[in-house]
């Protein structure tokens, strides 16, 4: 025991508190430093996705107008998740269905499933001289459909500012099920402006539309916040070891997300540069581009068998000044 504090979570630890008021009344989030500069706060009452995350005082991620919205206000319906998609720095898609409202095998997909509008069945955390973790699980089951659920461990170092995120999907069911997963991982001022620098180790980049594919030349540039900014997606692909990475100048910070890219096969990089909606996303998935219905035809969907389970990891590393490794 440290002789100099009073109480552990003078320099690192876990608090839980409650939101009161507007449509985040009630919600449970969960704050976390880890007494190097790395703060964080876990929506309980959303997948346990990150809300906030902040580096030696300086934002990382977009918080959207919606602000915190409790699952209770979700809307299912054709595109209602976006009067819900606080983003945050990461907002979990998936677990059947990733991009827009359609319909796949006679079931209504809303739009990027229903995983990130699920409270945590539990959540818990423990804590040692080396990391933080905190540990949840979240049902994504319904009656005559699907029944899977989420284990996830989100791991804080407490010697380096690294967090990863480590997610186990289990088919609980007796019927195989489409298994659609995607981290939308929303990058914010400070850290995003018109300087900050893009740099994603891809092999190939996909333009998503024809807007999209106007812009391919300049898809590592960011631009200022711009009046009826029309949004540009890209699809990238990698090798084995996949990396994407964001650093601005301005603030003298910047982070590298990194995943395993033969289970995680492709990366979503999301600009849309509007006034208030000024957001880029950096989006590891399981799969390519294309509705639910589009991969099934072309025999690219994700499937998981009754009993089995997958694993995702995602890390994320913090730094100062540009560096590599």
């Amino acid at each position: 025991m440290n002789p100099y504090i009073g109480h552990p979570t003078q320099l690192s630890g876990v608090e839980e508190m409650q939101l009161v008021g507007g449509k985040g009344n009630g919600m449970r989030l969960v704050q976390v430093r880890n007494g190097k500069g790395l703060e964080l706060t876990v929506s309980a009452d959303r997948c346990a996705d990150l809300s906030r995350v902040y580096f030696k005082g300086d934002n990382c991620g977009f918080f959207s107008p919606c602000g915190y919205v409790a699952p209770t206000y979700y809307d299912c319906v054709g595109a209602g998740f976006l009067k819900s998609f606080t983003a945050g720095f990461l907002t979990t898609c998936g677990l059947t269905n990733l991009g827009g409202a359609g319909t796949d095998a006679g079931e209504m997909l809303p739009l990027h499933g229903t995983i990130a509008n699920q409270p945590c069945e539990s959540i818990s955390w423990t804590e040692t001289e080396d990391c933080i973790e905190i540990h949840a699980v979240v049902n994504d089951s319904a009656i005559f459909s699907r029944k899977l659920v989420l284990n996830r461990t989100i791991a804080v170092s407490k010697l380096d500012n690294i967090l990863q995120i480590t997610d186990t999907v289990e088919n609980q069911g007796d019927t195989v099920s489409p298994l659609m997963m995607m981290y939308h991982m929303n990058m914010g001022f400070p850290l995003l402006s018109e300087n900050a620098q893009i740099s994603i180790a891809s092999n190939q980049v996909v333009p998503a539309t024809a807007h999209a594919a106007d812009g391919l030349a300049q898809w590592d540039k960011v631009e200022k916040p711009t009046p009826h900014f029309q949004e540009q997606c890209y699809f990238h692909t990698f090798d084995k070891n996949a990396s994407a990475s964001i650093y601005n100048p301005d603030i003298q910070k910047g982070l590298e997300i990194s995943f395993d890219a033969t289970k995680l096969v492709s990366l979503v990089e999301w600009k849309m540069f509007g006034i208030r909606d000024y957001v880029l996303g950096l989006e590891p998935r399981n799969c390519m581009g294309g509705s639910r219905a589009q991969l099934r035809e072309k025999n690219h969907l994700p499937m998981l068998e009754p009993g089995q389970s997958q694993t995702y990891q995602v890390r994320v590393r913090f730094f100062e000044a540009k560096q590599s490794g």
